[in-house]
């Protein structure tokens, strides 16, 4: 998919229609309520299905996370593509713009896609990991260079070769980060390699071995032994605040390392775009009043 097949693909809100519809219901339209596959009625001059059995209405929208929408469909195909093949990310200012909606809409429209994105349950990762952390925050004036009392502290371990899970977390310490390596990598991993940082001794096992490159005394590389590949992420993920958001929220965080993880993972996925509608159509709606009031 690129942007000159989607649009000539989905220049009407029919052919929209018909695609989220014919991924949900791959076999034919069911209700939603009763879910019957048979006398199912489409009423096309109000885009909803009437069930014969069951007398329910529902249109191909309703219980997704695109539920209640008053934006058409090809406004919503558009910037599923347009932030799931966006590199560094698309920010909703530059959504408000090629779309022609509201910044609120936009806004909206792109929390909803990262709810979506959020949405599965992952395998834990194998092989060789890498883990490592990194702070997300400008400078304080009169501070040196190493205060982080205005930092968020994200976690982060990539698979090499593979996926990647990245998180919010309030500390560095032992507890903190052993639960997220015990959460995120399998014991049968072969080798977790790390920095130097105290808090990581120890989350090795008999299964799976753990080395560490020191960073303070200028080691980068040591052999199979470097923390490169998740060091890359942080990069990625930097380029992106600068250049697309400029500025991020601790309160909203995730919902921007969710979006690029699921993008991260999905580098070498020809579907990528289809699986995201996916996505989209198995997610519950996110209402705007809990994503104004998350904590």
């Amino acid at each position: 998919m690129n942007l000159a097949t989607l649009v000539s693909r989905f220049g009407g809100e029919d052919e929209c229609r018909a695609h989220p519809g014919g991924l949900r219901w791959p076999k034919g339209v069911r209700c939603s309520r009763c879910g019957s596959a048979t006398g199912i009625s489409d009423i096309k001059d109000r885009n909803v299905y009437e069930c014969d059995g069951c007398g329910y209405q529902f249109s191909v929208t309703a219980g997704t996370a695109l539920h209640d929408t008053h934006l058409p469909l090809w406004k919503w195909l558009m910037a599923t593509f347009l932030l799931c093949e966006s590199k560094k990310g698309m920010s909703a200012k530059q959504l408000q713009r090629m779309l022609g909606v509201s910044y609120k809409t936009a806004w909206y429209l792109c929390h909803r896609i990262r709810h979506a994105m959020a949405c599965g349950t992952e395998k834990q990762l194998r092989g060789t990991v890498e883990v490592d952390e990194t702070y997300i925050g400008g400078k304080v004036e009169g501070r040196g260079r190493g205060y982080r009392g205005n930092k968020t502290m994200i976690v982060g371990a990539v698979e090499r070769g593979g996926k990647i899970r990245l998180k919010v977390e309030k500390r560095n310490d032992r507890e903190t980060l052993h639960r997220f390596i015990k959460d995120h990598v399998s014991d049968k991993a072969g080798a977790i390699y790390t920095d130097e940082w105290e808090a990581y001794k120890g989350c090795g096992d008999k299964d799976t071995k753990h080395d560490t490159v020191n960073h303070r005394a200028d080691e980068w590389v040591r052999g199979d032994v470097h923390t490169q590949s998740i060091e890359n992420v942080w990069s990625l993920f930097k380029r992106s605040i600068v250049g697309s958001y400029h500025r991020l929220s601790t309160k909203h965080m995730p919902a921007y390392l969710d979006e690029m993880e699921w993008r991260f993972n999905n580098r070498s996925n020809k579907y990528l775009f289809r699986d995201t509608v996916m996505a989209l159509l198995k997610a519950e709606a996110l209402p705007l009043r809990k994503l104004v009031d998350a904590a």
